[in-house]
């Protein structure tokens, strides 16, 4: 596996080259299971292509690649819908009621 670019030298077990053990390994997950649902949620990607399958075999070269996507809120994308709708709401929020106006 080391000719094919998978393992490095002191490597020997394939389990440190999925995806999910390296995105925990560069600090973007808190843990590998929250490794796992970034990946499935399709936070991640590999250069341009977005990557969602957690066992994906990556290999040395390639490693430095990922990042999180440009349409994730996480990696500097569009706010989430909660965060929108708190920072309308912060900021004044015009037309956010049920209808009700006391003019007595």
């Amino acid at each position: 596996m080391n000719h094919y670019g998978l393992l490095g030298e002191g490597l020997n077990k394939l389990d440190y080259r999925h995806l999910q053990t390296i995105v925990f390994k560069n600090g973007m997950a808190k843990s590998v299971h929250h490794a796992r649902v970034l990946i499935r949620q399709r936070h991640i990607r590999m250069g341009r292509q977005l990557v969602n399958i957690p066992s994906f075999m990556v290999r040395l070269e390639s490693e430095k690649l990922i990042d999180f996507s440009l349409t994730s809120p996480l990696g500097g994308g569009p706010a989430g819908r909660v965060k929108r709708k708190n920072q309308k709401k912060a900021s004044g929020g015009g037309g956010g009621g049920d209808g009700e106006d006391e003019e007595e």
